[in-house]
């Protein structure tokens, strides 16, 4: 019987990752900012400047450089493809997930007209409520807006499911709270989608980097993605199954490519971002064995999640010893990613981001990370500390975020 392959060490992880020499405050940066763009390992960085440096062209062309960067684009494809669980053709690429959400917005909305009905979450990133809320202006179309439990930043499933109609025609849901770490189930919300002849929007922003989807297993119609949050370049990646997007009245020149995935990518895509995405997913992969991409991808993810989970778990249990310090979102134990967030009284949250910075090379997010609706229904006005988990993080960085809240008590 072979062993199972092993995961590659925190300390290995950590040697592939440039950024993590650097020092601030007299000590190394422990960067608890992934939440909002992860640092880039080496490899990421390799391959787009080798495809800038070597390989540079337009598509379609008669000569070995416009060649190659047809094959970098359809190898970018098939990696994202094993990353979300489809096929190569249901890949897009575009230049974020806010730009992709707010084309495929205009393109439903050409077939939608008031008595239609689009279901959000105040639980969402704005970039998957915004687009959807241009509708009700641009086609008259009805947006109906789902609370979440304020009590631990869930969403009530029985409500969501509830608001989900004969009258709806899209439902926009995130898969993971960009701001509380919060991982809503989607199986149910899509089930009932489609049961009314629904399409499903999955915000999949937060979530792909600590959760390995299956896009097309979850018959879901759309998900969208960034590969800056999981190690990767500034880009947006949407699953969008090619019969759906063949059938789309998509905004697109005349003369543009007629077939998904590519006549919903408009104008020139950026080949070298694709080709830091592939790497991306190839890093990823490349910490544990496998006969696939897919299968190293699986084992990865699932080493991962469970270091997330303990080290979740520690910054959780650390704050809440603390005075004055309150937490926001699910427990350790609950589906949730290695994101949270929490307040220190007396100090808004700018303030304390800049003392961890300073005194402890310790390097959080602040505000409301376009999660607007999440900070104004808690009441929260000076915004939230988020600290997000990467595969780099370590447990002494965890205890060294702890000491410097600690020395705001």
């Amino acid at each position: 019987m072979n062993p199972q392959p092993r995961t590659a060490s925190v300390a290995g992880i950590r040697a592939a990752f440039p950024a993590l020499e650097r020092e601030h405050a007299g000590r190394p940066v422990a960067y608890f900012d992934g939440p909002g763009g992860t640092q880039v390992p080496r490899s990421v960085a390799e391959a787009m400047s080798e495809h800038l440096l070597r390989h540079n062209a337009n598509r379609r062309w008669a000569y070995p450089t416009s060649a190659e960067t047809d094959a970098a684009v359809e190898g970018s494809r098939e990696a994202l493809a094993d990353l979300l669980g489809c096929r190569a053709e249901d890949v897009v690429f575009g230049a974020n997930m806010t730009t992709l959400t707010y084309h495929l917005g205009r393109t439903l909305g050409r077939a939608w007209g008031a008595g239609d009905e689009i279901v959000v979450t105040r639980l969402d990133h704005l970039a998957n409520v915004a687009p959807w809320r241009a509708l009700e202006t641009e086609r008259g179309v009805t947006v109906v807006d789902v609370p979440f439990r304020l009590a631990d930043g869930t969403l009530d499933q029985s409500v969501l499911l509830a608001s989900i109609t004969e009258r709806t025609r899209l439902v926009a849901v995130g898969w993971a709270s960009n701001a509380l770490g919060t991982v809503t189930d989607l199986a149910p919300v899509v089930a009932r989608a489609r049961e009314v002849g629904a399409l499903t929007f999955v915000d999949g922003v937060h979530a792909v980097p600590h959760l390995l989807p299956a896009a097309r297993a979850l018959r879901c119609d759309f998900l969208a993605c960034s590969p800056y949050k999981f190690y990767g370049p500034h880009a947006g990646v949407m699953y969008a199954p090619a019969e759906l997007l063949d059938a789309l009245d998509v905004p697109r020149l005349a003369c543009a490519p007629e077939r998904a995935p590519e006549r919903f990518e408009t104008g020139t895509g950026s080949f070298e971002s694709m080709a830091g995405s592939a790497a991306a997913v190839d890093f990823l992969a490349s910490l544990t064995g496998g006969a696939s991409r897919r299968e190293r991808l699986g084992r990865t993810y699932a080493a991962l999640h469970e270091r997330g989970d303990a080290l979740l778990e520690r910054m959780w249990r650390g704050l809440e010893e603390m005075d004055g310090v309150r937490l926001y979102g699910p427990p350790p134990g609950a589906p949730r990613t290695p994101t949270l967030a929490f307040t220190v009284e007396g100090h808004d949250a700018r303030g304390v981001a800049a003392h961890l910075a300073a005194n402890h090379g310790v390097f959080v997010s602040h505000g409301h990370f376009y999660a607007a609706h999440v900070t104004e229904d808690l009441g929260i006005t000076g915004g939230l500390v988020r600290a997000g988990c990467a595969c780099y993080t370590t447990a002494d960085e965890v205890d060294r975020l702890l000491e410097g809240v600690r020395d705001l008590r």
